[in-house]
């Protein structure tokens, strides 16, 4: 008898453990009859698993963290037992604002403490001649890109709440925003930076990894009460995750695993572009500038997939830093007990696949201030003098 799941998840790449576990037969060969539904929006795919409609979703980290310590919604405690990607997000400009950071640059062009004092200055010079401030998207008000726009940008003294603008955006309507110029920048996940530069009207400023070499993204997250009354449903479901990671990562299988996601039920775009995502070669400039990186998006490689504690609490470090919640050590105790690695070594009778590289060892390993220690988060925000600590 084959498990009938809902499943919810955005058009986005880091879906792509997700969609080939099921569009690929492994889901099925574990026993379940899983429907996916493509949503627009992180708050629809939230509330729905919260209320039950899905069964399990692709969620963005900071929501599963946010949704157990009822930040911003009501309290729905979640479980994350599988990583579905880390990196994988791009900060994208117009045209006009790259030309901008570029004459204000003084140094590497991808040292992301370079670009954030060029943008310092760019913000100066806007407020001396009386311009509007500079607009950014991001998706969800807790989202990586959120974080990582605010952790980039107060490193270089640009205050993200006094500063500049700060918008949500779902991520499929990042690309007009900024066409239309209701957005100046955006960050987001793959696809939607290299569709800008397709198209002409964005240039990639960075990826993700220059910000923080290892940042969790997206999880395959459940409702705790579900995980614990459904415990060899969601071991199989892990199962058939991992064999889909694995698959993703074989070199041979990318255009395969390109094809399935770039279908209009799935992902909707061009395959050409979801495997140069895959193999971390991307356009970065409409004037066919390219740049690879091993580290742009994580599926499977570098174990990955293997829920870290410690990654939800640089997480909820954040929340904190930011004024979205209290410091408190109840507080991140719940934050890590999100992650999983417990529920994700039972399913597959052992550790991480492969071992960890140096860069991961480092853990979060942002580009500005000290390594994040989880047991001193008060110290790790007294390093930083752009925030919104609440007293």
């Amino acid at each position: 008898m084959t498990e009938p799941l809902r499943i919810g998840f955005i058009p986005l790449v880091d879906a792509a453990a997700l969609i080939v576990a099921v569009d690929k037969g492994f889901c099925a060969a574990e026993g379940l009859d899983v429907t996916l539904i493509r949503e627009v929006s992180w708050s629809n795919v939230r509330d729905k698993l919260n209320l039950g409609l899905f069964d399990a979703a692709h969620l963005l980290a900071p929501v599963a963290i946010a949704s157990s310590l009822g930040l911003g919604h009501v309290k729905v405690p979640i479980v994350a037992p599988f990583n579905l990607g880390l990196n994988g997000n791009a900060i994208t400009v117009s045209p006009a604002l790259h030309a901008d950071i570029m004459a204000e640059l003084s140094g590497d062009p991808f040292d992301p403490m370079a670009t954030a004092l060029a943008l310092a200055r760019v913000v100066a010079n806007r407020r001396k001649s009386g311009a509007e401030p500079l607009t950014f998207g991001m998706t969800f008000p807790f989202s990586t890109h959120n974080y990582q726009l605010r952790f980039w940008m107060a490193a270089g003294g640009v205050d993200p709440d006094e500063d500049v603008r700060l918008v949500v955006l779902p991520p499929p309507y990042m690309v007009d925003s900024l066409a239309n110029g209701h957005v100046d920048a955006f960050c987001v996940g793959a696809p939607w930076n290299s569709i800008a530069v397709d198209l002409g009207v964005g240039h990639i400023l960075h990826f993700v990894a220059d910000i923080l070499v290892r940042a969790v993204e997206k999880v395959l997250a459940v409702r705790q009460d579900w995980s614990q009354k459904n415990p060899d449903v969601l071991a199989a479901l892990i199962r058939a995750h991992d064999r889909a990671a694995d698959f993703i990562e074989q070199k041979q299988n990318r255009a395969e695993a390109a094809q399935i996601l770039g279908a209009p039920e799935r992902i909707g775009v061009d395959p050409e572009v979801i495997q140069r995502t895959l193999d971390g070669r991307l356009k970065i400039s409409p004037d066919g500038t390219m740049r690879e990186s091993n580290r742009y998006l994580l599926v499977g490689r570098q174990g990955a997939t293997r829920p870290d504690p410690v990654q939800a609490a640089w997480l909820y470090a954040q929340m904190v830093r930011w004024g979205q919640t209290e410091v408190s050590p109840e507080a991140l105790k719940v934050a890590m007990a999100v992650f999983r690695p417990d529920l994700y070594d039972a399913a597959l009778g052992r550790q991480a696949k492969s071992e960890k590289s140096d860069e991961a060892s480092s853990g979060i390993g942002a580009f500005a201030g000290p390594a994040f220690d989880a047991n001193d988060i008060a110290g790790h925000l007294a390093a930083f003098k752009i925030g919104r600590q609440r007293p």
